[in-house]
């Protein structure tokens, strides 16, 4: 029905495009005025924009004369226009939605339209990449046209300190990764003065890739982590005891939801073993945890696959670009789990200091907007999740690639046989050959079958995105034939006849020029100094030799039939398996694909391959003999929806978990941020102390409406203990007239005499600071300790469904309580804290860091050391605060000696 309703009224995206072609039309019309404008003329209407804003238009008002504006200055800088379906794109991408376009359609070039329009309210605009040399390339590359029109561009890079980032921040444009964008957020809000912060509000962002970053990454949380305390010994028994455990017996595991659980015998042996009564009781949280982690390492985790041990380190491989990602840790106690399985060295638990998911980061800018080649398929997803919908943008020149039909095989080895075959054929031809696989192993299989064959090829596992880029720009060239897994270079165009650019580098670098001075020469920024000016020169000149050279090799590689495309596994996601069919076919560019699959592949095995299997044994069909059906097809591509619809369920189901954690989460920061927007904390402070008063007198009086019943005796004893000074308390009030409202203003007027004293003696302006500093401190480590007990919790509550409760009804409930203890608990220390505290008058409070991050889980080489000005205090020193703690039980509790 739908299929008929599309054909008469074209799909979505088809009629949306239709109604955005007259605004894209009215851009285009202001062509030839802009032309006729000099360069000063075209940059003052930045000026210009900005006032109409001012003055009451709308950016939608802007938008056609904006965009022809920035159509002209790319023209005029880089000598590139944007074609009408790309300023259809930027239309779209300005209305907070995704573009889909297809590899080679110029989405770099799309994003400088709406990023301009957006950027002229000077509250700033987020262009995401995936990698750093990519958000470096874009913002030196496109950077040209903003500051040609009078706009500032920043650009966040992994190594930059915080004054770079605070200016890249400010800057009217800022290009970075998503990793990078997400940590400076977190950062931002582990600061103690309000100046150390380094990002504004979020507004705007452009997320390229956009597939990758919020569906392919977005369970991905990010963390920023200090040393913790906790022994490594539970993993190590928990391993022990999941040794004794048979699988389907004691534990089943669901290999489409990759998840793993005892079964109830199972339930009864670990409680056994732990020498426990109830394994899902609260208290028994940790031990569950432990459990669960050992499982999921034995079960679901595998060798070579979604990790490898080297050097005695287990080191994660990244499911997506096959590469090895030094320096990152499976998050929840899993990696320790797999070095225990593994019997090598487990690594201390790392303390969480702050944690975000990129769902919840990017789900904070006020407005969003995405760009992939491939969205389409998972436009569900974008619109539940994101509130995005997906229009796909007509490609500029037809698309004439021919997607051939999958080819299946019984076994995995014959499929590999017919794959080689397949590359000497068309390597002799010298059709370029680009075969993608879906694991590091795999490629290296395959490429040792080529080796045999005497078949030059290059495999793309590369650790660094220039070399990755290199290799796969390359792929185009007549003869080549290039092994990568599925995702690796994205962002890189693959070019017929190859990449001139990079022709040009190599020639440099075979002249004896340095990596350095050729990235100059090469790239888009300003030259610095003479000998990169000449060297500019010089990458010119071979540059215009390269692309006489390319330009005759694309015209004989067009001949062949242009790039082959083999993928040699289909993956779990439609998605994946269309970037890799994108490659071929750019710009009108012939091209051809083809999937070789076997039975004994993941996705069949576990969707489907028993029907296929028995039709093939019915046939009577050989383990070498292929077969080839557009049915056969079809039904691949159900067990792919399903496998996606297995996915989007499991990531919506992570969501409710995490929109808990999110709420509590927005309200702790939102606080965190007024009082370092300097709110007067005096009132906040004795609103805590009422509060606390308040409880207890609820707590001592419990049990009867008597006053002469009541413990007065015992609630003065603890709020001495707590906070104020011993038997400064007296009541005289006849105990007839005594309730607690009485009570309570009693004890809460002789608090406020005690504070208000501890404020004359150090002075009202240095009180407020101490306020400030205390509270953020104190806030900062209970959220560490409360991040962990939620992470606990959420391990632990799937066994609440033995009872019959739904695990997240409860999860939320449970949540809620911790949250109100949570509160309670930072009011009570913060209290504590500042009721004791000595401090000398001359001592003016010195700063520091309070939640010293000591490392990311993105990469092992950031490492965070505490800035510590002034004289150096020993551990065992009495903190210099005057809280009378030892030092290293106080402020240093977290510096990492």
């Amino acid at each position: 029905m739908l299929g008929l309703v599309e054909k008469i009224f074209g799909s979505y995206s088809e009629r949306e495009v239709k109604r955005l072609e007259p605004i894209a039309d009215k851009v285009l019309s202001y062509e030839d005025q802009m032309a006729r404008l000099t360069d000063a003329e075209l940059r003052a209407k930045t000026d210009e924009f900005k006032n109409r804003l001012k003055n009451g238009e709308t950016l939608d008002d802007i938008l056609p004369e904006a965009f022809a504006v920035v159509r002209e200055a790319a023209w005029r800088t880089l000598k590139m226009k944007h074609f009408r379906v790309q300023v259809i794109g930027g239309i779209v991408l300005h209305q907070g939605r995704i573009a889909e376009m297809k590899t080679g359609e110029g989405k770099t070039l799309v994003a400088t339209l709406p990023a301009y329009l957006n950027a002229l309210e000077g509250k700033g605009v987020h262009i995401v990449t995936v990698n750093d040399y990519l958000a470096k390339r874009d913002r030196d590359w496109m950077g040209k046209i903003y500051e040609f029109l009078g706009l500032s561009v920043g650009v966040i890079l992994h190594d930059m300190g915080p004054e770079e980032r605070k200016k890249a921040y400010a800057a009217d444009i800022t290009y970075g990764t998503n990793n990078e964008f997400g940590f400076d957020y977190l950062r931002d809000n582990m600061v103690i003065y309000k100046e150390d912060m380094v990002q504004r509000e979020l507004n705007y962002a452009i997320v390229d890739e956009v597939d990758s970053i919020l569906i392919d990454e977005a369970r991905t949380p990010l963390i920023i982590s200090g040393v913790g305390e906790k022994s490594t010994d539970m993993y190590k028994l928990a391993d022990r005891f999941v040794r004794t455990l048979r699988k389907d017996e004691d534990y089943v595991v669901d290999e489409k939801a990759k998840a793993v659980s005892l079964t109830e015998k199972g339930v009864v042996k670990a409680e056994k073993f732990f020498g426990i009564k109830n394994l899902a009781d609260i208290e028994n949280m940790e031990i569950s945890h432990h459990i669960n982690q050992a499982l999921k390492a034995h079960a679901i985790m595998k060798r070579d696959i979604d990790y490898v041990v080297k050097d005695g380190q287990v080191i994660i491989v990244d499911e997506f670009t096959g590469r090895l990602m030094f320096g990152r840790r499976y998050s929840e106690g899993l990696h320790q789990a797999i070095e225990a399985k593994e019997g090598v060295k487990v690594e201390r638990e790392s303390k969480t200091l702050a944690t975000i998911t990129f769902q919840n980061y990017f789900r904070m800018y006020k407005k969003l907007a995405g760009m992939t080649g491939t969205a389409q398929t998972e436009e569900q997803e974008f619109r539940a999740i994101y509130g995005l919908d997906v229009v796909v943008i007509p490609t500029n020149k037809p698309m004439i690639r021919i997607d051939h039909p999958d080819v299946i095989y019984k076994t995995e080895e014959a499929k590999f046989k017919a794959v080689v075959e397949d590359i000497v054929e068309h390597h002799k031809k010298g059709q370029p050959v680009l075969v993608g696989t879906i694991s590091i192993e795999k490629s290296e299989k395959l490429s040792a079958m080529l080796k045999k064959r005497g078949i030059p090829h290059q495999v793309l596992n590369a650790k660094y995105h220039e070399k990755e880029a290199e290799i796969i720009a390359q792929a185009g060239r007549k003869g080549a034939v290039t092994i990568a897994t599925n995702m690796a270079g994205r962002g890189t165009d693959i070019l017929l006849g190859g990449n001139p650019e990079f022709i040009a580098k190599k020639k440099m670098h075979e002249e004896g020029y340095s990596k350095e001075i050729i990235n100059e020469a090469a790239g888009y920024g300003p030259v610095s100094g003479e000998e990169v000016k000449k060297a500019r020169e010089r990458y010119f000149e071979l540059l215009e030799e390269a692309k006489k050279e390319t330009e005759k090799e694309h015209d004989e590689v067009v001949k062949l039939g242009g790039l082959y495309i083999i993928g040699t596994e289909r993956h779990e996601a439609r998605r994946i398996d269309n970037q890799l069919r994108g490659r071929a076919g750019r710009q009108g560019d012939p091209g051809e694909s083809r999937f070789y699959i076997s039975l004994e592949d993941d996705l069949m095995r576990l969707f489907g391959s028993e029907r296929v299997k028995n039709m093939m044994d019915s046939l009577g069909i050989d383990d070498d003999q292929p077969i080839e059906h557009k049915i056969l097809t079809k039904q691949i591509e159900q067990a792919q929806k399903k496998v996606e619809g297995i996915n989007f369920d499991t990531r919506k189901h992570v969501l409710q978990y995490d929109d808990v954690m999110n709420k509590q989460r927005e309200i702790i920061y939102a606080q965190r941020r007024k009082v370092l927007e300097g709110e007067n904390l005096k009132e906040s402070i004795l609103e805590m102390v009422k509060s606390i008063i308040e409880r207890n007198v609820e707590i001592y009086t419990a049990g009867s409406k008597y006053p002469e019943e009541w413990d007065i005796k015992g609630l003065l004893d603890h709020l001495y203990d707590m906070f104020l000074e011993k038997d400064s308390v007296v009541i005289d009030v006849d105990i007839d007239r005594l309730d607690k409202e009485v009570l309570t203003d009693i004890i809460y007027e002789e608090a406020v005499r005690q504070y208000e004293k501890k404020e004359a003696e150090i002075g009202p302006e240095q009180m407020r600071e101490i306020e400030r500093i205390v509270l953020l401190r104190v806030v900062d480590t209970k959220w560490m300790d409360h991040i962990d007990e939620m992470d606990q919790l959420r391990q632990g509550i799937g066994l609440r469904a033995y009872g019959q409760v739904d695990p997240l009804i409860e999860y939320k409930k449970i949540a809620f309580d911790m949250f109100e203890d949570l509160i309670q608990s930072i009011q009570e220390d913060t209290v504590k804290f500042l009721y004791h505290i000595q401090i000398n008058k001359d001592n003016m409070i010195q700063r520091e860091q309070v939640a010293k991050p000591i490392s990311t889980n993105v990469d092992a080489e950031e490492k965070k050391q505490p800035v510590v000005k002034g004289k150096k205090v020993g551990r065992n020193d009495p903190c210099p605060c005057g809280s009378g703690k030892k030092y290293k039980k106080c402020c240093g509790a977290n510096i990492k000696y």
